[in-house]
């Protein structure tokens, strides 16, 4: 059975620098554009954001403006690298699955070892405990070395 559906899918290189990513997340907001177009549907539409989330500053702020900018409405945000640690090449498919199971679950988790965000970070993380919310639209990001950006839309089969 079909557990959810790949709607779209973005891909972009910004090549600011072999391992730190363009500050302002314009590489990354290409990718995520792309894979909204893909599917049809405005930034709006979107209920969850699975994120990179690298736990280092130059990415998770680059991350953080870059959905600040892409999702003013606030979707509740997660990111397993703190459960799953940093999986290299593999870390892409990790987390379209947990984007998956979030949607067939209804159930966002948490960020592991993330118990509140600093003011500088204006986003909705789950914290703490999974929520439980149905989740018809997630994006999922994955953000490389070099500047390699890719940006899953997959929805509720």
């Amino acid at each position: 059975r079909a557990r959810a559906l790949l709607t779209g899918a973005g891909s972009s290189t910004d090549a600011h620098h072999p391992t730190a990513p363009a500050p302002d997340g314009c590489g990354a907001e290409r990718a995520v554009r792309a894979a909204l177009d893909q599917s049809g549907w405005t930034a709006g539409e979107v209920d969850h954001i699975n994120a990179h989330g690298t736990s280092t500053p130059l990415n998770d702020a680059m991350e953080t403006t870059l959905i600040s900018r892409l999702f003013p409405h606030r979707p509740p945000v997660t990111a397993p690298k703190g459960v799953i640690g940093h999986t290299l090449a593999a870390a892409g498919a990790i987390e379209a699955v947990a984007t998956v199971l979030t949607l067939e679950r209804s159930l966002v988790p948490p960020i592991a070892n993330l118990d509140s965000l600093p003011d500088a970070f204006p986003l909705d993380c789950v914290v703490k405990e999974p929520r439980h919310q149905r989740v018809e639209r997630a994006v999922s990001h994955s953000f490389g070395f070099g500047g390699h950006n890719v940006a899953l839309a997959f929805q509720r089969a």
